[in-house]
């Protein structure tokens, strides 16, 4: 892999398989969010989840806001004539929470640790490909569904297909990308959780408006699906599996280090990894702040549709959360890997923290300003508080061995998903939305910062305990590379290393005769 401390160092297939990657997770956000944006008229047409009185359209939510059916369908406007509620499906509810939450998070989570493993021994790119194509395909399904249990086993489904996107993807860009400029790569891959998360708003918005041919939200769903198909080829066909980076260059070498140890003692060495209290402290505060994400995320459109509902969402959020996002992803990244270079790896939490506490401000106006005002504080809102992602990733990777990435990454999401994404559930608990919002959104930024500090203390070390790990294991695994290899190469590339080295390596292959002449050669020659 080239070096160099720029992004475009890498070369131009590494950006090439970059741009496949963050596509395949713009995809990912916009099918998974579909549903948030959707939820309203799919619960009118299916009928799942609460009803109440709303407002029409340029009439205050305050008008109807309690109002029982009879009430709501009499509530005329002042000149006595037209009708200013209705009462209907709002889209909300313990159902819609359901769907949006635990149905989905589950399978995602116990899927993603599965494939992780896969990951550490298989072709990622195939995978990814395969997990792409499930989840595009049921994403059109979607599109079809008539009962509210059809939506169940669809957002099942879609949770299997989704779970191995980011383990593969990010397993792929450690490989593809040194850590010098790791934390850019990642940032930019998660570009497309706000360039998904923005289309979902443009696509949900204004495609079921549009009603085409009386299909309504089920275009959303088609158009958002069909694109997956082709990019699942594209990934089989154009995409090439890098070499691993660490331990074991070669695929059967790494296979075979995987054959001698059961499931469960990988599953074992993984868990290991993470008891390191480090990580322990990562995933707690990484998982409250995912929780505000998907609290935030699947109840946008509702919080909208209550208080603003004379409000075109698409207007605003199909692009604020790109632009902000994206700001904020690749912004953090690039920090995180600036100041990694002076201060070292603690330096990554230390934007966390701070990114966190700047957002959380931000966060509550957009709960209590007016419009258009509302909408502008998801701006800094966005560009502060998205800069955790690509950071957290980068901060895993960097805290467990080589050979385990892949599987750790799926593990992490396991845990942050598990504990974050059925934070929404707790929205039901609360009577008044906005202050279910106020308690899980910015309540829970602050608590992610608090949560994030203890972390900053314990990373230097568990890192420096991780990389010797792999020093020692590298070490170990050299013979079988000098087997395989010409020896006048090996020792051509090998005599610049120290001399206690050069001798701990040759040990392994030439008698001690032959290990006492080198040895005396070296010293002489020094």
């Amino acid at each position: 892999m080239p070096a160099g401390t720029r992004l475009r160092d890498a070369g131009v297939y590494p950006l090439y398989v970059l741009l496949l990657l963050l596509v395949t997770y713009l995809l990912n956000q916009l099918d998974r969010y579909a549903l948030a944006i959707c939820a309203k008229p799919m619960a009118q047409e299916i009928h799942f989840g609460d009803q109440g009185c709303m407002a029409l359209t340029n009439t205050s939510s305050e008008v109807c806001k309690g109002k029982n059916e009879t009430i709501c369908d009499q509530t005329k406007a002042k000149d006595h004539k037209t009708n200013v509620c209705y009462y209907d499906y709002t889209g909300l509810g313990w159902e819609y929470q359901v769907l949006a939450g635990p149905i989905f998070i589950v399978v995602y989570t116990f899927s993603g640790i599965v494939l992780g493993y896969a990951a550490d021994i298989s072709n990622r790119k195939n995978l990814l490909a395969t997990c792409l194509a499930i989840w595009s395909t049921v994403t059109v399904l979607t599109g079809f569904a008539q009962q509210y249990w059809h939506l169940i086993l669809l957002r099942f489904a879609l949770g299997i297909g989704q779970a191995g996107c980011t383990p593969f993807a990010s397993s792929l860009i450690a490989d593809y990308f040194g850590q010098e400029v790791r934390g850019t790569a990642l940032g930019v891959y998660n570009l497309g959780i706000y360039m998904g998360y923005s289309m979902s708003y443009a696509f949900g918005d204004f495609i079921t408006q549009a009603d085409i041919l009386g299909k309504g939200w089920r275009w959303t769903f088609w158009l958002a699906g069909l694109p997956g198909l082709i990019l699942s080829a594209i990934i089989f066909i154009t995409m090439r599996e890098p070499p691993r980076q660490g331990i074991f260059t070669g695929k059967n070498e790494r296979v075979s280090s995987y054959q001698d140890v059961s499931a469960g003692q990988k599953l074992l060495a993984v868990c290991k990894c993470f008891l390191q209290p480090s990580l322990l402290m990562l995933c707690l505060a990484g998982s409250i702040r995912n929780g505000a994400g998907y609290v935030w995320g699947y109840n946008t459109q509702n919080f909208f549709n209550e208080y603003h509902p004379d409000v075109s969402t698409g207007r605003w959020l199909s692009w604020i959360p790109l632009v902000g996002g994206s700001i904020g992803v690749i912004f953090g990244g690039f920090i995180s890997d600036r100041i990694v270079k002076r201060s070292g790896p603690v330096a990554r939490i230390w934007v966390l923290i701070s990114s966190l506490v700047v957002a959380a401000p931000f966060a509550a106006l957009t709960l209590v300003l007016p419009i258009p005002y509302a909408f502008l504080a998801q701006i800094p809102t966005y560009v502060f508080g998205e800069m955790w992602v690509g950071v957290t990733l980068a901060v895993v990777i960097e805290l467990v061995p080589t050979h385990l990435r892949a599987s750790s990454v799926g593990f992490y999401f396991f845990i942050i998903s598990n504990i974050g994404g059925n934070m929404p559930v707790l929205v039901s608990l609360f009577k008044d939305l906005k202050v279910a919002l106020f308690v899980l959104y910015p309540g829970c930024y602050i608590l992610g910062a608090l949560l994030f500090f203890p972390t900053m203390l314990l990373v230097k070390r568990d890192i420096r305990k991780v990389q010797e790990a792999d020093e020692h294991r590298a070490l170990l695994n050299e013979p079988n590379r000098i087997r395989r290899a010409d020896f006048g190469n090996v020792f051509k590339t090998n005599c610049t290393k120290s001399k206690n080295f050069v001798k701990a390596f040759l040990g392994h292959v030439f008698t001690s005769r032959c290990r006492g002449e080198i040895s005396s050669f070296f010293n002489h020659s020094e």
